[in-house]
């Protein structure tokens, strides 16, 4: 079966001849239908770099990206807003809502970018909030929710338009410990009951422990990866943060 994202020698450098700065050296990799993938690493590592490249935000400076068999480093700028509002489903850390519309009407909005017809809005709205528990504050606006109802209204309008792969940047960046908890429970749910795929660029052991698999990165290149397997959350977290202690890295706590 056809991996959903397969990167094949991906190189990322910066500057010019004379004063070039590699931020990707030479990383390969592919992502399943329905995989839950992390990718770790210190500041400087080039993990949101890559994001930005797999998100085509940026361009690669080598190799390819392939997004169910297209090629996405062959897109033309023109037709790359088209590919990601067909194909790609974003959550960041800072939410990006739009305090002038409810949370109904920011989920919407994503859907009238998208030209779905108008009799399919309102129910696919109810249906992906009904998912996510956010059906009771639809008609309340961005600054009447808490951080993690604004975070789940965030996934409800990154999943409406049923993307190939949903990236998350630093989803728990904003959020408090316990909203963090929430959050990940959420996202790990959306990929388990959804059978979403989704690749998660984070910093923190707690939120790449709800991963299926890790990749960490260092200076631009992918230094080793894990595989969850059987292991529980808990133990998963060890070992994740066996790998920062050798490679640098941020601690968190996991119950």
């Amino acid at each position: 079966m056809e991996p959903v994202l397969k990167l094949e020698h991906i190189q990322k450098y910066y500057g010019n001849e004379g004063n070039i700065t590699k931020a990707i050296q030479d990383i390969s990799f592919s992502v399943e239908e329905g995989e839950f993938l992390a990718i770790m690493g210190a500041s400087g590592s080039g993990k949101t770099t890559l994001l930005n490249c797999i998100s085509t935000i940026d361009t690669v400076s080598a190799g390819h990206i392939y997004l169910e068999g297209t090629d996405i480093t062959e897109i033309k700028p023109g037709a790359l807003a088209r590919f990601r509002r067909e194909n790609l489903g974003f959550v960041f850390q800072d939410f990006n809502l739009l305090d002038t519309l409810t949370i109904s009407e920011n989920i919407a909005l994503a859907l009238a970018i998208n030209k779905t017809p108008t009799k399919e809005v309102e129910p696919r709205i109810g249906d992906i909030s009904g998912k996510l528990n956010i059906l009771d504050i639809l008609d309340k606006y961005p600054y009447q929710v808490s951080g993690g109802q604004k975070q789940r209204c965030a996934c409800a309008r990154a999943l409406v338009n049923k993307p190939k792969l949903i990236l998350a940047d630093e989803p728990t960046g904003a959020l408090d410990s316990h909203s963090s908890q929430m959050l990940l429970s959420t996202i790990q749910s959306i990929n388990e009951q959804m059978g979403a795929t989704i690749l998660m660029v984070t910093h923190d052991a707690f939120a790449a422990s709800y991963a299926n698999r890790i990749l960490f990165l260092q200076d631009g290149e992918i230094f080793t990866e894990l595989h969850k397997g059987s292991d529980s959350r808990s133990g998963f977290f060890d070992k994740i943060l066996n790998v920062l202690t050798i490679i640098g890295g941020g601690q968190s706590h996991v119950c």
